[in-house]
């Protein structure tokens, strides 16, 4: 007989899910088991995968979505085993389980269902993985937010359960959907999934049948797996968070009867949490918005003044005109900028501002030929608009420096990575990441199996630490990213890793266990490189091109006046041994003759007829290293990436350890 039928319901996460069948491989390998895997439409090349890499699973391909429930219905009518688990595709397993949980069921036959710990990729309890019915009380302390504000609260922290001792086993309302193993019998007697829920709460419906049966649920602490949630639903178009409450109201009118107030509750957390994701989307646009009025009309409101104390005759605005005067132009002001793009979620635009300026301030000046009532004085437009564009930018360039992680991309971040491992595959691991163009690692090094092994160093990757001591390397090394080789470690010892260093905020990351590629919790990344022109390149861009030889006119013919002239006659003339910061400002008339950029590769260098910069008087290469091979792909990483403010961050490095060297 079949002990255990696995049931995974799958949409367009093919290497999550490689990952996890790679998992149940090793978890079953004292188990007679059964894999079924009902596919909904996807189109990412999980069917073919499936049938290439694991031809002994049962696949079901649907032909469209059916939703989650309809999908683990198809899948339970053909399951064999005496016990049945359904298990979300974006999930990692331990090898022990599978043992632990039909151990709890063979010693508690009052359970008819149970869960076990969940993690979130960074280690820390998912939520959802015990939880109480959503009935009125329940469902109000979790929209308003008391359950977070009172965790250990018995009374308002009655949802997930956060009061409660996540190192204990005990009975719960219910489990997640993601990771939910039941006795067959149970199934045969309760039924599959309430179909009319899509997405969310069929669960908490599955959960509360069994109950009503007769039959316990239990959250199980003994053993744990890592969820990355949401993988599936990030690939979709659906409204996460209305399908979410519209099946939380389906289930109280179902189970709970329909009342008025949980319905307003419900309604009004669509409301709510819908505007406050729009928000959060939006949060700079709208942060741009408020700046700019306000900047704006304290630039008017000074510029008053200013024309006061120049002209005593003057006695400033109407105050019968303040009301519009303080509004109207700097509204305009903003419709004009957000009709240029300068307000971007993710970016702010210095030159699309000061498009807009130019483009406000004659329609601001003309329109006083039609509303004579308000042509109080040019004078006092120009004033103010001088100030406007000195604030504007100020402001921005400021911003800008305080907050410089809210407009740096992934693929722009430098991660400093440790990967856990020293034999074959770890290495492999380490010099296909480390010559990924693509992406910059600094790869900070291994973390061996003895504290003997500690200083070795293998294939110039230096072995750093072990488990027992990894956080200390973690907090030394300043590591952002972990990075697992499932053919090395076990998927036991990688969670305990995970779960020990839950408060690490360190992103952890599993490769593959064909090593093609690296699954983390935001994104799947593939190993080899792909071909250099389907890549996008920040230096050959037009735009981005005009931007860099106004800056490097701009900057060098300042540096020739204000710099150059003292040490031409210094190292030229009095013929003393030139510094790097000399030979730097000596260099400065070849960017004017467009021989050099100011920042830009080591030597200059394309590919596929894509330019990627002109040599550069400086660079990473400068500061960061002297291995050829990592010049390379930092110059490589500078054309993919290149912006304004990456050369003046680049320069002011690179002057910095000039004159530290100097001095």
């Amino acid at each position: 007989m079949i002990d255990l039928s696995i049931i995974i319901v799958n949409y367009n996460v093919k290497e999550f899910l490689k990952n996890l069948l790679h998992s149940i491989q090793k978890a079953s390998q004292h188990l007679s088991i059964e894999i079924i895997v009902v596919d909904n439409a996807s189109d990412d090349g999980s069917v073919e995968m499936i049938r290439e890499k694991f031809p002994d699973v049962i696949l079901i391909a649907n032909e469209k979505n059916l939703g989650f429930g309809k999908a683990n219905n198809i899948g339970l009518k053909k399951a064999q085993g005496k016990y049945v688990l359904l298990i979300n595709p974006d999930t990692l397993v331990a090898e022990d389980t599978f043992i632990k949980l039909i151990e709890f069921f063979e010693t508690h036959p009052e359970a008819g269902m149970a869960g076990c710990k969940i993690l979130n990729p960074d280690g820390t309890l998912q939520l959802a993985c015990r939880r109480s019915f959503p009935g009125p009380w329940t469902s109000f302390t979790k929209v308003t937010g008391l359950s977070s504000l009172f965790p250990k609260s018995k009374l308002f922290a009655r949802y997930n359960l956060t009061y409660l001792d996540e190192n204990q086993t005990y009975e719960v309302d219910a489990i997640s959907g993601s990771f939910m193993m039941l006795r067959k019998e149970v199934y045969e007697k309760v039924g599959g999934f309430d179909e009319q829920f899509f997405m969310y709460g069929e669960d908490l419906d599955l959960c509360y049948r069994i109950q009503k049966a007769g039959y316990k649920i239990f959250y199980v602490h003994s053993t744990q797996i890592i969820h990355y949630k949401g993988e599936s639903t990030k690939r979709s178009s659906l409204d996460e968070t209305k399908v979410f409450y519209n099946a939380m109201h389906l289930f109280v009118n179902k189970h709970l009867s329909s009342s008025i107030i949980v319905e307003l509750i419900l309604r009004s957390a669509i409301a709510v949490r819908s505007l406050l994701a729009f928000l959060g989307k939006q949060k700079l646009i709208l942060l741009s918005l408020i700046f700019d009025f306000i900047i704006f009309n304290l630039c008017l409101y000074t510029a008053e003044k200013i024309y006061i104390n120049i002209k005593p005759s003057w006695e400033g605005f109407s105050k019968d005109a303040t009301l519009i005067i303080y509004t109207i132009p700097a509204l305009i002001q903003i419709i004009i900028a957000s009709l240029t793009g300068s307000y971007q979620k993710n970016k702010l635009s210095i030159l699309k501002v000061l498009i807009a300026l130019g483009i406000s301030f004659p329609i601001l000046t003309s329109l006083t030929f039609f509303f004579k009532q308000f042509a109080f004085s040019r004078a006092v437009v120009i004033i103010a608009y001088l100030l406007t564009t000195f604030a504007f930018i100020f402001w921005r360039v400021v911003f800008k420096r305080i907050f410089k992680n809210l407009f740096v991309s992934d693929s722009e971040k430098q991660k400093r990575t440790l990967i856990v491992g020293t034999q074959s595959n770890a290495i492999q691991i380490a010099s296909k990441l480390k010559h990924k163009k693509t992406e910059v690692r600094n790869i900070v090094g291994l973390i061996g199996n003895s504290y003997k092994e500690i200083g070795n160093k293998i294939d110039s990757f230096e072995i750093v630490g072990t488990d027992q001591n990894i956080q200390k390397v973690i907090r030394d090394y300043k590591v952002d990213e972990i990075i697992f080789s499932s053919d090395e470690l076990s998927y036991n010892q990688m969670i305990q890793i995970i779960s020990s260093l839950r408060k690490e905020n360190v992103e952890f990351k599993v490769v593959g266990s064909d090593q093609d590629f690296v699954v983390g919790k935001t994104s799947v990344s593939i190993l080899d490189d792909i071909p250099l022109f389907e890549i996008t390149f920040n230096i050959s861009d037009a735009k981005m091109r005009t931007i860099k030889v106004l800056f490097d006119y701009t900057l060098a013919l300042l540096t020739l006046f204000l710099v150059y002239p003292f040490i031409f006659f210094k190292y030229k003339i009095a013929s003393q041994n030139k510094t790097d910061f000399a030979e730097f400002i000596l260099k400065v008339p070849y960017v004017l003759s467009g021989k050099y950029s100011f920042v830009g590769p080591k030597e200059n260098f394309s590919t596929q007829n894509i330019f990627l910069g002109k040599k550069g008087l400086t660079g990473f290469w400068y500061y960061e290293t002297e291995d050829k091979d990592e010049i390379e792909k930092l110059d490589f990483y500078y054309a993919k990436n290149q912006n304004i403010w990456m050369d003046i961050e680049i320069i002011s490095k690179s002057l910095n350890k000039m004159l530290n060297k100097t001095n």
